[in-house]
């Protein structure tokens, strides 16, 4: 999901008019996917967002603000190194391509004027951002070596090599007769694949947008394809060339019901008449809006702690598995038992190391019923008695000791749920850190925690219910204990779904009576925020703030409280049930 190189085209100007000449004064690089370029011209300040994410690879003036870590990775202190203070000479497209070249004229020693050139290569999952000295890389975002491709390595010290070129016709400079010449020669091709294998940097959006101006199905072949329909294919080639190179653009972003993205071009979209239109008054504001309903910005270190908490979740879920087995065949101690004492009754009728089982009258049983007794040959019968009562005995002891462990091991899910659930409400390196912390001083991770000391507090979420009442939900255990135990009074109101990890949520109602609505709203919002946010009709319960205790030793989270009513909800997502935010309390 990112602008094709034809879409680039009116980006790049856009770029131009904004940033030329103006001074590169800080670089942050916010996760290991996204760098960000603080230019300053004459009176204005420009924020120059470049992401290599996968989902959304691009290059935009960025008018929200994002977190940057305390600690810059290598590659930002590299680039703050090189570039900054350095001023904007040239922003060009290798011709329709999806690489913008940005050329930063920096002072060397001896005042000597270098130009560095920074490679924006924004191809989706090969998407890269290579700083080029004198023609050879001085560092990159994503280093390839030749392990990883064959064709092309992406190493420092090495010359930087374009991406090989692709052999295809140039629509905005080349003539529409010789672009439908070359269509017509790919006769099997679909009119929509045909299309992206003739221009150079169409991509699926700009050919099925070409198709339906032509009026033309996607799928036909080529050689279906008569004089008139070329014709029409003419007419909306030369269209499309219009839109873009006609200022000013007209970039948009097609919707589903969901507001799932479908499709983005810098200009009108018209395929796909039943999606949600919205209509952008610059390039930049349109990725930008992109990358907000596709989640591009990932926090750092968030991916990397779902990685572990997942993996974590695995190994004490299979352990769980075996400790249930283990259970099982403890509860069959008993069986051990009458096997040894009917080996007792018996063994003066047979031999040591003659059988390897005899079957006898089970004499537990008033029906008469036989049992077979298996015999090791290897020991006296007499051995073999005392071995079933050993089993016996160890078996009995363990289903104590099995019972205390599977205990210990739901806990240890429950509360990895919980960390689950946490990772998924934090939007802050703050919450990050809180959580980094309790998973460290849980045993769970065995690392140094960063130094944050200069981070912001975290705050919990905040919403206004309809009739004005503060309704607060904490984002991770580190929060839910601060918010249940200092921040609310025990005459609020404390909600959480019930028997399943997730937020606390508190009602400050200082013992006022709450409204149905007011109660359906936090119930809802406590089912959102938590594991069960994709289920319906969850169970969430509610009770005054002094009816929650904490137990002594008890893990970050974790409560017990009485006196509570419960209700069945449908979790509610506060952005789309448009539930106002509350301005932070101090």
């Amino acid at each position: 999901m990112a602008l094709d190189a034809l879409s680039m085209v009116p980006l790049v100007n856009e770029l131009r008019h904004a940033l030329l000449g103006g001074r590169v004064d800080k670089i942050f690089q916010p996760n290991k996917y996204t760098v960000l370029m603080t230019i300053r011209q004459t009176g204005k300040q420009h924020t120059l967002c470049i992401s290599i994410a996968s989902q959304n690879s691009s290059a935009y003036l960025m008018e929200r603000s994002m977190e940057n870590p305390l600690i810059p990775p290598v590659f930002c202190m590299v680039l703050r190194k090189q570039l900054e203070m350095g001023r904007i000479g040239d922003i060009r497209q290798r011709e329709i391509d999806r690489i913008i070249f940005i050329d930063i004229d920096c002072i060397a020693s001896g005042g000597k004027i270098v130009t560095k050139t920074l490679a924006l290569e924004l191809m989706g999952k090969y998407s890269n951002i290579i700083l080029i000295s004198d023609g050879k890389i001085v560092d990159a975002m994503r280093k390839i070596g030749e392990n990883n491709s064959r064709v092309r390595t992406v190493l420092p010290g090495n010359p930087y090599e374009l991406p090989p070129a692709q052999r295809k016709c140039n629509l905005l400079t080349q003539s529409v007769a010789d672009i439908i010449t070359s269509l017509k020669e790919k006769k099997e091709e679909r009119l929509d694949k045909a299309i992206i294998a003739t221009c150079s940097g169409a991509g699926p959006y700009t050919a099925k947008e070409i198709c339906f101006s032509a009026g033309l199905n996607v799928s036909i072949r080529i050689n279906a394809l008569d004089e008139k329909d070329f014709d029409s294919i003419s007419h909306a080639l030369e269209t499309i060339r219009t839109a873009i190179l006609a200022p000013p653009p007209q970039p948009v972003l097609l919707l589903d019901d969901n507001k799932k993205i479908l499709a983005m071009a810098s200009f009108p979209l018209h395929y796909l008449p039943a999606a949600t239109s919205l209509p952008f008054h610059s390039i930049s504001s349109m990725l930008e809006k992109a990358d907000t309903l596709l989640g591009s910005y990932i926090l750092p270190d968030k991916e990397r702690f779902k990685k572990f908490v997942r993996n974590e979740l695995s190994r004490a879920r299979n352990k769980l598995d075996k400790l249930e087995e283990e259970i099982e065949t403890a509860e069959n101690a008993d069986s051990y038992k009458v096997k040894g004492d009917n080996l007792q009754t018996y063994q003066y009728a047979y031999s040591d190391r003659k059988n390897p089982s005899i079957t006898v009258p089970n004499i537990y049983s008033t029906a008469g019923e036989q049992i077979t007794i298996e015999l090791d040959q290897r020991h006296t019968l007499i051995e073999n008695m005392q071995a079933y009562y050993k089993k016996y005995d160890k078996l009995k002891r363990a289903q104590i000791l099995l019972q205390d462990q599977k205990d210990e091991c739901l806990a240890s899910i429950r509360y990895l749920e919980s960390i689950e659930s946490s990772l998924y409400a934090s939007e802050s390196l703050a919450e990050i850190a809180e959580i980094q912390k309790e998973l460290i001083n849980s045993g769970y991770l065995h690392e140094k925690q960063k130094k944050n000391s200069s981070a912001p507090p975290s705050r919990p979420f905040q919403f206004s219910a309809p009739d004005g009442t503060l309704i607060l939900i904490g984002k991770n255990n580190t929060q839910n204990d601060r918010l249940t135990f200092k921040t609310a009074r025990p005459s609020d109101t404390w909600f959480h779904t019930k028997d399943i990890p997730g937020s606390h949520v508190i009602v400050q109602n200082g013992g006022e009576p709450l409204a149905e609505e007011t109660i359906r709203i936090a119930a809802g919002l406590a089912a959102h925020f938590s594991k069960a946010r994709d289920s319906s009709q969850v169970p969430v319960d509610y009770t005054k703030v002094r009816y929650v205790k904490k137990p002594a030793h008890s893990r970050p989270g974790f409560v017990i409280f009485t006196n509570q009513t419960t209700v069945y909800v449908n979790p509610i997502d506060p952005q789309k049930a448009k539930i106002p935010d509350s301005k932070p309390t101090t």
